[in-house]
């Protein structure tokens, strides 16, 4: 990290050795001879839809086809912008939480993302499938701000969030609003204007997450100037659950007198903390398979 490249190697920044894509040391300043032992850790790495993905685990156990997508990527009437890194001083599992959560908008973001119109609105929860799955429909209410400013709506609409957390924390969150005469039902989202907010979130320690976001559209398709715009507002929300969240690891960093409350919106967070922890288990242990000449001989 404090070296550089040289060419498609990279340079220690301490005494030079310099080493390949697969990690093997190639040159070592001031003498011939490389040993074997010289190399350092890499990963397999793709690039699609302009993202590189890392794959940290056993090489022969990635495969690409397990990569997050979306038909918004490659379609033409979607717009695909690269947003910036957010950097977090709160663990990783409160991040993803943030993003499976649509009922803390009306609090946090009540001039940008939400309003009170939500404040008591059902949020409904599916974690059937891979993805654990929170949304809530808003109808006939008026509009947020970034609506107000990006979607120029004058009268009310009828605006949804869903929020998708892909685990271990990759989370898309499609948002948007149409105009409330049209009464558009749940499958014809794509007539309003629909944003999806994405988030790819690295842990670095257990105080310490990294967010790069993006987004997706399908209005001002093109138009980068549209994209400077809802930059801004993105930054003004996501600064905005930053704030929260840092509190929030404040507060957890502090001796606790007992165990948290869990109330109705904390289904999905829930869930997802649950399957966490029997992924990091399943990482700690090993499948040995049914014994060949067990040593138990079981009658029940």
């Amino acid at each position: 990290s404090m070296g550089k490249r040289i060419g498609d190697d990279i340079q220690c920044g301490y005494h030079g050795m310099t080493f390949n894509g697969e990690g093997r040391c190639v040159r070592i300043p001031g003498q011939e001879n490389v040993p074997e032992s010289a190399y350092v850790g890499a990963y397999k790495t793709h690039e699609k839809h302009d993202i590189v993905w890392i794959w940290m685990g056993e090489p022969e156990r990635a495969n690409v086809d397990d990569i997050f997508d979306l038909p918004q990527f490659t379609d033409p009437n979607w717009h695909a912008h690269q947003g910036e890194l957010l950097h977090l001083k709160s663990h990783y599992l409160n991040v993803a939480e943030n993003l499976v959560d649509p009922a803390h908008v009306s609090f946090v973001h009540p001039t940008t993302l939400g309003n009170a119109a939500s404040e008591n609105v059902p949020v409904h929860v599916s974690t059937s499938g891979e993805a654990i799955v929170a949304w809530r429909w808003i109808r006939d209410s008026a509009p947020i701000g970034f609506f107000q400013k990006f979607g120029n709506f004058k009268g009310n609409v009828d605006r949804w969030h869903y929020y998708y957390l892909h685990l271990p924390c990759i989370a898309a969150i499609d948002f948007g609003s149409s105009d409330a005469d049209l009464k558009l039902p749940e499958e014809e989202r794509d007539k309003g204007v629909r944003i999806f907010a994405l988030h790819f979130m690295t842990p670095v320690n257990a105080e310490y997450t990294i967010d790069r976001w993006m987004h997706l559209r399908n209005a001002a398709v093109g138009d980068e100037a549209a994209s400077k715009q809802m930059d801004e507002m993105f930054k003004v929300a996501f600064n905005e659950d930053k704030v929260i969240l840092e509190a929030i690891q404040e507060e957890e960093n502090l001796p606790q007198k007992r165990r948290p409350i869990r109330i109705a919106i904390d289904k999905g967070p829930n869930v997802y903390r649950k399957r966490i922890r029997e992924l990091i288990e399943a990482e700690r242990t090993h499948d040995l398979g049914e014994p060949v000449e067990p040593t138990y001989v079981h009658h029940d």
